[in-house]
């Protein structure tokens, strides 16, 4: 009887879903931006796996912001589809740092569901109950 009409639940399991993983995004990104530059230098000495071998200290402050920030504008649900298009940038250096450390696919498998998720969330739109919404131009009826 429930999936019956689940349909009218789609804008909440949206806000679920951007709430849920926003909240989990913040969890591992404030270590990440608070860590300062030894922390950033790092994480974006990853981007060496996808051919970047400069300036590490910047790239991994930027993946800490994508995911800090991504989080926060995720749970408001406001710049959803680009803050969605730097975790997928995010998750695919994760992937690439799994694979070239020898982790495989187990390892790095957990990045690449996150960036089907987030490369969905870029094609589907933040939801109803969002910011983005609200600042959208009036639908003509």
């Amino acid at each position: 009887m429930f999936f019956n009409n689940t349909n009218r639940y789609r804008e909440d399991g949206l806000l679920l879903l951007r709430i849920g993983l926003g909240l989990m995004l913040l969890y591992h990104g404030t270590p990440k931006i608070f860590g300062g530059i030894e922390t950033w230098t790092k994480l974006g000495a990853a981007t060496n796996f996808v051919g970047i071998g400069f300036a590490p200290a910047f790239f991994g402050f930027m993946a800490a912001i994508a995911e800090f920030g991504g989080g926060v504008l995720l749970i408001l649900g406001f710049l959803v589809r680009p803050a969605c298009a730097f975790l997928v940038i995010n998750m695919t250096v994760a992937a690439a740092l799994k694979f070239g450390t020898g982790a495989g696919l187990a390892g790095a498998s957990q990045a690449i569901e996150l960036g089907i998720v987030f490369l969905s969330l870029i094609l589907i739109g933040p939801g109803k109950y969002s910011v983005d919404e609200k600042l959208a131009a009036p639908k003509s009826r």
